[in-house]
């Protein structure tokens, strides 16, 4: 007997508590686990949702953090509220999935995980503790024609900056919208190499690092997310030249090849750094000033 109790002593502290929901965690995987391996396939699967594992992973992390405090803070919410909250997101979930809607099918099962914390939590835990809910929603799909308007004028922009760049070098381009023609090749800016794509997955990652390290103020924090535009854009328009260089030099085989992919992830990288650099040189110049970030 001591044994166990000294066994049950070593368990996390949360073990208790997932054993005790074991019957909701069962329902709910039942219900998101569709979901789940329609964003697989539809959605991490491709460039622009290619952020959605880590979300996901790091999100369930956080949110796994701050059970203690939200668990010391709960307090049962509305059993009304929390009534129409999972009524309507599985009227979503399931209007999404009938017709094929993979945006709609994933924020009905957000909205049924939301409704279930607020019965088990109350509002007031889900407020004081809102970053890892507000976090995990990152990994909702843009339905498709928001993508569209968003990413028009990012690739007009992109484009007419690359093509200005590189003709003055001599590199023969002539650009019509979106399609230039360099040498005897003929490139298109699809949203891939617009900015759309870099952009949530930067919005994500940067909003996970300044949460969990920098604890900075909301002003600081509200400026380093919207650097995260013009970084993006720059790192785009860097993608897009070398991609022509490429396509150029080497042959529209290489540029639309395997190294279409790696500029892709290397310049994600590069957007990443550069954002970790900014807010070293401008926390340390705060800091000399006396001032907090």
């Amino acid at each position: 007997m001591a044994a166990l109790e000294e066994e049950a002593k070593r368990l996390p502290p949360n073990f208790g508590a997932i054993v005790g929901h074991l019957p909701l965690i069962a329902a709910a995987a039942v219900l998101a686990a569709p979901t789940f391996l329609r964003l697989g396939k539809q959605v991490w699967s491709s460039e622009i949702g290619a952020h959605g594992p880590i979300v996901l992973a790091t999100g369930i992390w956080l949110l796994w953090r701050k059970w203690d405090a939200m668990t010391a803070a709960a307090k049962p919410g509305s059993v009304a509220l929390t009534l129409v909250g999972l009524l309507t997101a599985l009227g979503l979930y399931v209007f999404g999935r009938a017709y094929d809607f993979i945006s709609l099918e994933a924020l009905g099962l957000y909205g049924c995980f939301v409704a279930l914390l607020h019965d088990r939590f109350g509002l007031k835990a889900l407020f004081v503790n809102w970053f890892p809910i507000f976090y995990l929603g990152l990994l909702l799909p843009a339905p498709g024609w928001v993508i569209d308007e968003f990413t028009a004028p990012l690739k007009l922009f992109v484009s007419y900056l690359s093509a200005a760049l590189v003709e003055p070098f001599g590199i023969p381009i002539i650009r019509e919208g979106v399609t230039m023609t360099v040498g005897p090749y003929q490139l298109l800016v699809e949203d891939a190499c617009s900015g759309m794509n870099s952009l949530i997955g930067l919005i994500a990652i940067t909003l996970f690092y300044i949460y969990l390290l920098r604890n900075a103020s909301w002003r600081y924090s509200a400026f380093l997310v919207a650097l995260i535009i013009p970084i993006a854009i720059m790192a785009n328009v860097l993608r897009i030249i070398t991609l022509i260089l490429l396509t150029y030099f080497f042959g529209d085989a290489v540029g639309q090849g395997f190294l279409h992919i790696t500029a892709g992830l290397f310049l994600f990288a590069i957007s990443l750094l550069l954002m970790f650099v900014i807010d070293s040189i401008l926390s340390r110049s705060l800091a000399r000033m006396g001032k907090p970030a």
